[in-house]
């Protein structure tokens, strides 16, 4: 699994590297920040997730490279605005300064402005039939605004250091993280299908993936070290980050992870493309745990 991902990452990184704007394009401030968040080291889950759903129902890498990039810009964009001293305060992300504590807030903030606009400038570009590319827009937006990343973060933040109930953690997790990884698949699958039974069977398997790894992700801010997870470590609990161990402890948290990645893989079984593939990224999703 590690080596088909580095496979992915690598031609998304190529991608990303043509599609980003030149060092020297000015300003040059701004072009040097978008290209400093969005080509840090990473597995590029999403924009993976995206080519090898097209993959899984018969389409190609070229289908859906566009799309991939642009996910990927998207969640760099987030990554970059949930960095700043008014949200999380992270000084590390992909093991690297994050954007803010290089170029400052002000550039930071329009370089996560930036990258969302470019997203959408490059998913443009897809040769995928326009109805298509249209559907495709509405999915991407809709995953990242009020009814999705968005709306996460925000109730994210209203939550920390207030007692949250499971109706809300879920509403969190679901939409600050798996919302976008959901996105990702069904888009994905849009690029390489038009057979409804695929795309929504992509889509629940990207939803409930996109769960665990926030919910491992959750589990690992407790006990991993920050040289293995690229970032801060125990700042969910500094912050009274509403979290699944937070609310059901570790080991009940793992047994979470563990029923939702079966049943995502479980989804995997109508399609009739190869999806050994994504079968073995739902297992690893929780077997970073281990």
């Amino acid at each position: 699994m590690e080596s088909n991902l580095k496979a992915y990452a690598e031609k998304i990184v190529h991608a990303l590297e043509t599609r980003l704007p030149n060092p020297e394009h000015p300003p040059v401030e701004l072009s040097l920040a978008m290209r400093h968040s969005c080509l840090a080291p990473g597995k590029r889950i999403r924009p993976t997730l995206c080519i090898a759903a097209c993959e899984a129902v018969g389409g190609s890498a070229e289908d859906a490279i566009d799309l991939a990039c642009a996910l990927e810009m998207i969640h760099c964009f987030s990554l970059i605005h949930d960095d700043l001293p008014a949200i999380d305060n992270d000084d590390l992300r992909r093991g690297q300064p994050t954007c803010h504590k290089v170029f400052g807030e002000a550039v930071a903030i329009l370089a996560g402005d930036a990258l969302f606009c470019l997203a959408f400038e490059t998913a443009g570009k897809s040769p995928i039939p326009p109805q298509t590319l249209v559907r495709c827009f509405q999915v991407l937006s809709r995953s990242v605004g009020i009814h999705g990343v968005v709306a996460g973060e925000t109730a994210d933040i209203l939550a920390e250091g207030k007692p949250v109930e499971a109706k809300l953690l879920e509403f969190i997790h679901l939409h600050k993280t798996a919302s976008l990884i959901s996105a990702s698949c069904e888009i994905g699958a849009l690029c390489g299908t038009q057979k409804s039974s695929d795309i929504h069977a992509l889509k629940q398997y990207g939803e409930k993936i996109g769960l665990a790894f926030q919910i491992v992700d959750d589990i690992l801010n407790e006990i991993s070290t920050t040289e293995q997870l690229g970032k801060k470590t125990g700042s969910d609990r500094e912050l009274g980050k509403a979290t699944y161990p937070a609310l059901y402890g570790i080991e009940a948290s793992m047994k979470q992870a563990v029923e939702l990645v079966n049943s995502a893989r479980a989804n995997l079984q109508s399609l009739e493309g190869n999806t050994s593939f994504l079968d073995g990224l739902a297992s690893y999703t929780v077997e970073r745990l281990w």
